[in-house]
């Protein structure tokens, strides 16, 4: 399918880039709805210096710092993240990446969780090299996430201590280990729209299996505890934008959906999303979990209907 150009995606009414971008969700994905859950399994104290992480140890955030947590922990994490329906559990750990020994260390946590809960596993490690995401593909890891966090034209003002193209590379090393790659990136960083095109394109390139969409919550410490907060209406926009750049991919609503999106967090299912994360995020809890299936139930519900009018 070809992409439209920005110009004409910018131009649309927003009413009508829903309708739009639903219309391609159906037609693509049918009524696919996936739920996924992630686990901070070590916290804190990373070098690098994004602007909005408060887990850098640059900024005096007041995030919790501890170390890798026990199997037993995931484990039961891992649990919890199946009985609300996830079928995706990733493990998620603070710091600029992973050698031979960290990944040997969270190839660990994998086996476990595969062993005793059975759902699919997935892991946010950082910069990362082909040797080392082979250890955890072998120990049963599928999908490696890996956001990019904004366009190649803006990324420079939102981080300095790493590249772009490092990210692209942990991206192609994922890939060349036999793993599923997810990335997306952080919106309201002071990025324009015409930079989250820049963004959605550059994944579409890359083919990557699924893209998280998050929205910034200005964390009080970091250099964007100023920011404004988008409005429901951009966000919306946001999603349309990336549903009409990436057809067949999972768009799946991240962090930041309740606090930016309010009462109007169904419209992001009307708007060409069709996966959401669930169970809270890295340092900031997550909806009720009762109010998340009725979003779930009532989205597909109307696709459902569409489909068969």
């Amino acid at each position: 399918m070809a992409v439209l150009d920005f110009e004409t995606i910018e131009g649309m009414p927003t009413l009508e880039l829903m309708r739009r971008a639903l219309e391609v969700k159906l037609e693509g994905r049918g009524d696919t709805f996936s739920l996924c859950s992630i686990l901070n399994v070590k916290s804190g104290g990373c070098t690098e210096d994004c602007r909005f992480c408060a887990q850098s140890a640059r900024f005096k955030t007041g995030s919790p710092s501890y170390p890798i947590k026990e199997v037993h922990e995931v484990v039961e994490a891992a649990r919890r993240a199946k009985a609300l329906g996830a079928t995706r559990f990733s493990l998620v750990a603070s710091g600029r990446g992973i050698g031979r020994q960290k990944a040997e260390a969270y190839a660990r946590l994998v086996e476990a969780v595969r062993k005793e809960v059975g759902i699919a596993v997935c892991a946010s490690l950082g910069i990362a090299d082909r040797s080392a995401l082979m250890i955890l593909r072998q120990a049963g890891l599928s999908r490696y996430h890996h956001n990019l966090e904004t366009a190649p034209s803006f990324f420079k003002r939102i981080v300095t201590t790493h590249t772009f193209e490092e990210r692209l590379e942990t991206l192609r090393n994922a890939r060349a280990a036999g793993l599923e790659v997810c990335a997306g990136g952080v919106f309201g960083i002071g990025e324009e729209m015409e930079q989250r095109y820049e963004l959605a394109v550059v994944l579409r390139e890359l083919e990557v299996d699924s893209v998280p969409l998050n929205f910034l919550i200005p964390i009080k410490g970091t250099p964007l505890e100023g920011m404004p907060v988008l409005s429901p209406e951009e966000a919306i926009r946001t999603i349309s934008l990336f549903r009409l750049v990436l057809p067949d991919r999972p768009i799946r609503v991240c962090g930041g959906r309740e606090f930016v999106l309010g009462e109007f967090q169904g419209m992001a299912f009307q708007a060409g999303a069709d996966a959401m994360m669930v169970g809270g995020y890295l340092t900031v809890g997550g909806a009720e979990e009762e109010r998340d299936r009725r979003l779930v139930e009532s989205s597909r519900r109307l696709w459902q209907e569409l489909l068969r009018a």
